[in-house]
């Protein structure tokens, strides 16, 4: 990648944040987050991701696109979301929890906030086509649903086990008009899903915007993913102002498998210190069992999917097979940013198996009458895990609602 100094111009919308020096924030002009970053590519798609690192902040920081995207996210997805002080939730753990209510989105999730904002994007580069990855199918309905409000064709790649355990979702894509292609090699999950994403990008270059749906991928995929999400923690921020006095809660807690809803939910708080950011892993039947996603707790420096960041590898750099009931943590990385905030300490990463987020599921629906997804039960599912004196303000991010996952849920009743 050559030596370009990226603009960060500071705007008042949710998309750009203020300052722009290299840190927790913002990656440097190569794309890293401290050691973790850059853009690992094939020849043939180095055009492609030139043009999207020198255009993309140019664009977003556009009136026209700027006005479209915001209008969107208020007459479309429903922003903001409220934040929910969970009274009972409260009680039951001496202290004060509010939760985000991203499940309240359209389509359900976070995913739609980077959909609407990729599609636009790309339509302001001239591409005719899109394609995206899904593990829970959360952002494949995400990506399906704004191609289908502005007319654009969109293939979704899935992995075979995943369309098995999401095929409410499935029957969504399908609905809105996109086409879902299964991923049969490997563990047939969002790993193999992605793969074969990029091998279509690969051989369709000219035409055709790949929507990542989180926080992975060459540069300057993480950071703009994070940019669009970031309107998550620019509304908690007034919220809480308006509900407590203060912009600053002392925690904010989300799940992370790629991690995009934790970058949302950390973004304009990464450098307020005082603040504890907590990302909640998928342990899956527990983290030395050998079927887990714990990347943090198992991965090594590795290149998966375009950058370098910690991954779940052998000896000899073969990607470890993840595990975990939620498709959408059932992932052998993690993203570069929270991968820094791991290696630097400034992120406090823990985990959830499988039984204690189904178990955290249930309780939020009994106390506070609210369904979580899967992924979104990882991060309730750690609660219990710190230590809060009665005066804390914690903010959990709900990322999404789990409609998608009553099948999972059945057999646990």
């Amino acid at each position: 990648m050559s030596n370009t100094t990226i603009n960060t111009t500071s705007s008042p919308t949710a998309i750009l944040n203020d300052g722009g020096e290299p840190g927790y924030t913002f990656p440097n002009s190569f794309g890293y987050y401290g050691k973790f970053g850059g853009a690992f590519i094939p020849e043939m798609l180095h055009r492609n991701v030139e043009e999207l690192r020198n255009r993309y902040l140019e664009i977003m920081q556009e009136p026209s696109f700027q006005q479209e995207f915001n209008d969107l996210l208020r007459d479309y997805v429903g922003r903001p979301t409220p934040l929910y002080y969970a009274k009972r939730l409260s009680e039951q753990y001496k202290t004060k929890l509010y939760l985000k209510r991203e499940d309240l989105n359209h389509t359900g999730a976070h995913k739609i906030n980077n959909a609407i904002g990729q599609v636009l994007l790309a339509q302001r580069l001239g591409k005719k086509h899109i394609i995206a990855e899904t593990g829970a199918g959360q952002h494949g309905v995400a990506t399906a649903t704004v191609c289908a409000l502005k007319g654009v064709e969109c293939i979704v790649y899935m992995g075979v086990k995943d369309i098995e355990r999401q095929a409410p979702n499935v029957a969504r894509m399908k609905m809105l008009g996109a086409k879902v292609m299964p991923a049969a090699s490997g563990s047939q999950t969002l790993k193999d899903a992605t793969n074969e994403a990029i091998r279509h990008w690969i051989n369709n270059p000219a035409d055709t915007h790949y929507v990542i749906g989180s926080v992975v991928g060459p540069h300057p995929y993480p950071d703009m993913v994070a940019r669009f999400q970031s309107v998550i923690s620019q509304e908690t921020r007034w919220q809480l102002k308006q509900q407590t006095g203060s912009e600053l809660p002392t925690h904010v807690m989300a799940c992370v498998g790629g991690g995009s809803n934790a970058a949302g939910a950390f973004y304009h708080f990464l450098d307020e210190l005082s603040v504890q950011l907590v990302a909640v892993e998928a342990a899956g039947h527990g983290v030395n069992s050998g079927m887990s996603a714990a990347t943090t707790q198992l991965g090594k420096p590795g290149v998966l999917h375009g950058s370098k960041s910690l991954v779940m590898q052998t000896a000899d750099g073969q990607v470890v097979e993840p595990h975990s009931i939620s498709a959408g943590l059932d992932y052998p990385g993690i993203g570069p940013m929270h991968a820094h905030l791991f290696d630097s300490g400034r992120g406090t990463f823990l985990s959830a198996t499988d039984e204690e987020a189904v178990q955290a599921a249930f309780e939020l629906c009994k106390l506070e009458g609210i369904i979580p997804a899967l992924e979104s039960a990882h991060a309730l599912a750690a609660i219990k895990e710190m230590k809060y004196k009665e005066s804390d303000v914690v903010v959990v991010c709900l990322s999404g609602r789990g409609d998608k996952d009553l099948g999972t849920y059945m057999k646990y009743m």
